[in-house]
């Protein structure tokens, strides 16, 4: 049986809005980071506390609560509650099996997308995709991103931009964050598919100078 559908069983019989986690589990411990700033300051602090990352919200600015591993679920049941959301939003972030979306709650926006980055471990031309959902909720001066809790993912240029004042981002408010770190996700599909394209030529040499049946198992992966 497929593992999301075998996810899916676990929450025959509950009620809607009860957290269950529908995804690969996980045995790290989930981690908050979080980042405040204006033009004038900056602020950052990881592996915070729950009542730390939400005292971040007095600080002033637009902040950017970070939190890796949606698998501990006291942490997001917690965290979405004191950021007032809904308990069907939190139930949409603990399972990994959705589609890209964005839904209006009047407070706040929800949305959900899938990022894709190479794994570091492995040389140039041997590297593999690996797909991580990442949700958004982005409120009038706050963003909060959760991630699966695979390690890395491709904010990078963004938390440099933030540190160093590079550009307008930080003279400008939460929804240009969102939008800096969906244009990332977004920018880091043309990496994976340039990667992917390069292996697809190397194959296609294969298949006519040297095929063999290894080759037939490279077309099938």
């Amino acid at each position: 049986m497929p593992k999301m559908i075998k996810g899916r069983a676990k929450k025959a019989g509950l009620s809607p809005g009860t957290l269950v986690h529908i995804g690969e589990k996980r045995e790290t411990a989930a981690t908050i980071s979080a980042i405040a700033y204006d033009a004038s300051q900056f602020n950052e602090k990881i592996d915070l506390s729950v009542p730390e990352s939400l005292s971040f919200r007095n600080t002033g600015g637009t902040i950017w609560v970070n939190i890796e591993g949606i698998h501990q679920l006291d942490l997001i049941e917690a965290l979405g509650n004191g950021f007032g959301l809904h308990p069907l939003v939190l139930e949409d972030i603990a399972n990994t099996d959705q589609r890209p979306k964005m839904e209006d709650h009047g407070d706040y926006l929800y949305l959900v997308l899938k990022m894709l980055t190479l794994t570091s471990d492995r040389p140039v031309g041997h590297q593999e995709i690996v797909t991580e959902q990442v949700s958004f909720i982005l409120g009038s001066h706050f963003v909060l991103s959760f991630q699966e809790g695979i390690k890395g993912d491709v904010f990078a240029s963004v938390r440099e931009r933030l540190r160093n004042a590079k550009g307008r981002i930080r003279s400008l408010g939460a929804d240009y964050l969102l939008y800096s770190l969906l244009d990332a996700i977004v920018d880091h599909y043309f990496v994976v598919l340039e990667n992917l394209g390069e292996k697809i030529e190397v194959l296609e040499e294969e298949l006519v100078s040297h095929s063999r049946e290894k080759t037939l198992q490279t077309i099938h992966h």
